[in-house]
């Protein structure tokens, strides 16, 4: 077809400066160029960090739900002071310098409770202590094993909440570093065919010097058997002038769009890009119903909204149980003895319970507890407004882009008719030129047509690839292959399978 003549452009090394480094040709076409910007661009890398960042905040979580075991050493201590001390011989109080070497450690697991917020513990201990000066003495002190529960009695419960929360933030980052992904591959469309559109522009640019080179030497022949007239031939000429100089604003245009899509995918500076545009894509029809159900089950403004509920709600209940008393209990049981020598210290160990329950009671605090519980409860309803407009606004845009979609299905094909009836009207006006039976008006108008209709063509393509990512990126859903890019996700293989 004729049009496989447009379709297919090649851009050629000698475009850019002469004298710089050997240039490395690379040949993209749309997918392979998507594919590179997802693995080596600097936004891709920026996403993949913030991802990871949100990774290991999520392991943390998990990581302070499993039972930890520490390890608490005191190697050596030494103190030198002095002290006051009863001296019965003289029945007074005296100063005395005195001198202390102490060491100690202890072991401890500890299991934090998710449902009651408490923490479970078990610990053994072991200390060291000898006292130098007028008053010598060794001794050794062993708690051998205690085991003890803390808990909150009618305080703030951090860690229910935290169950709630923490895993709808990973899935959140995790969709969230998926709809980075389909917005890189938006650029790169966009990148893509802001070159693609360049080179078109440079091809048609180059055609249009050789045409009206062609034309005004035809011109010129036909001027000297009185064929056409001064003002034609003058009309040939400026033709002529202001295609060259539109060739050369392509060729400034064609490098920089080169330029852009290069840093954009990380390349070299000086590659040159060789573009192949797609052809018409498969007709697919995306029902708007469909698409607004995918972007809400897996869209992550609507996880956010639901994270921002559930932390306001949490803000709410910690400032109305720290409005009120608080009461907490420990207790503990184990064993523990001292002596002078360290095996006695383990031997006969003497119970040892305690039980502690400690009470405050706010009496006057002028209002500030029930204000800041006020203030927590208005912003409940705020980011529930929010929440609300932000779904609204997505369920909007998805609507939208979808049926732009499907419209632009039909103009692609629209484009490419027009474009195939273009290029062969201009080749009819020419010839009848060549033969003078077209005037120089009809030649400019119907090369003015080709060169629209081929830009048309180039721009629906684009609007229908943006399109088609931007539903991606709504919906996390591939409709083409019918699969969610979330269930196929998998970082260490890179994005999703």
């Amino acid at each position: 077809m004729i049009k496989m003549k447009y379709v297919s452009i090649w851009i050629i090394g000698c475009l850019l400066s002469v004298g710089v480094k050997a240039q490395q040709t690379v040949k993209l076409d749309l997918q392979h160029t998507i594919e590179i910007a997802n693995d080596s661009s600097l936004s891709a890398f920026r996403y993949q960090n913030m991802y990871l960042s949100g990774y290991w905040e999520f392991r943390t979580y998990k990581a302070n739900r499993l039972p930890s075991l520490t390890l608490d050493l005191t190697p050596a201590k030494y103190y030198r002071y002095i002290t006051q001390r009863y001296d019965s011989n003289e029945d007074m109080d005296v100063y005395r310098e005195q001198q202390m070497f102490s060491a100690g450690g202890g072991l401890s697991i500890r299991q934090n409770l998710d449902w009651t917020g408490g923490t479970f513990y078990i610990d053994s201990q072991l200390d060291f202590m000898r006292n130098f000066g007028d008053t010598k003495s060794t001794q050794y002190s062993s708690v051998p094993i205690r085991v003890g529960y803390q808990q909150s009695l009618l305080g703030y419960n951090a860690f229910r909440w935290d169950r709630k929360i923490e895993p709808l933030k990973y899935e959140k980052v995790k969709k969230q570093f998926i709809y980075n992904t389909e917005t890189v591959s938006e650029e790169a469309v966009t990148y893509f065919f802001a070159l693609a559109m360049a080179q078109a522009d440079y091809q048609l640019a180059k055609e249009n010097v050789s045409s009206s080179d062609t034309l005004y030497s035809i011109g010129l022949q036909r001027h000297k058997i009185a064929a056409i007239s001064r003002a034609d031939l003058l009309t040939l000429e400026l033709d002529k002038v202001n295609a060259h100089n539109t060739l050369e604003n392509a060729q400034i245009a064609l490098k920089r769009a080169m330029f852009s899509l290069a840093s954009f995918l990380n390349l070299d500076k000086n590659t040159t890009i060789e573009l192949s545009l797609p052809g018409r894509p498969a007709a697919m029809e995306i029902p708007v119903d469909v698409a607004l159900a995918k972007a809400k089950e897996n869209n992550p403004s609507f996880l956010e909204q639901r994270q921002n509920i559930l932390e306001a709600e949490q803000n709410v209940n910690k400032t109305k149980v720290e409005s009120r008393f608080n009461a907490s209990l420990n207790a503990s049981v184990g064993f523990n003895q001292v002596a002078d020598k360290f095996g006695d210290a383990y031997r006969h160990p003497l119970q040892q319970d305690l039980v502690s329950v400690s009470v405050s009671i706010p009496l006057v605090d002028w209002g500030v507890r029930k204000g800041k519980y006020n203030m927590a409860k208005n912003n409940l309803n705020v980011v529930k407004i929010a929440a609300r407009q932000e779904e609204l606004s997505v369920e909007e845009e998805v609507i939208m882009t979808v049926s732009d979609f499907n419209i632009q299905q039909r103009l692609i094909a629209s484009a490419e008719e027009a474009l195939d009836l273009a290029v062969m009207a201009y080749e009819q006006t020419r010839q009848r030129f060549i033969i003078g039976k077209a005037d120089v008006n009809s030649l400019t108008l119907s090369l003015n047509r080709q060169q629209e209709a081929q830009k048309n063509y180039i721009s629906a393509l684009q609007n229908y690839w943006l399109n088609y990512y931007k539903i991606r990126k709504l919906t996390l859903h591939d409709f083409a292959s019918g699969f969610s890019l979330s269930d196929k996700f998998d970082f260490n293989v890179g994005m999703y399978r």
